[in-house]
């Protein structure tokens, strides 16, 4: 679960920040990968990482 966790994060990580990139380039399909980045990161990362949090409390 920790490993899925951290793949998650970093595959989250690098399309956001090669979203910005291409935003700041001017380069085509910026704006898709901001959206697909944030989508993972809200619907994928985060409730995965809140889910392993909660099972290591309990």
């Amino acid at each position: 679960m920790k490993r899925t966790v951290y793949l998650l994060g970093f595959i989250t990580l690098f399309i956001l920040s090669t979203g910005i990139l291409f935003k700041i380039m001017h380069w085509p399909m910026a704006s898709m990968l901001i959206v697909t980045g944030f989508i993972l990161l809200n619907f994928g990362y985060l409730p995965v990482y809140f889910y392993q949090k909660y099972k290591t409390v309990s």
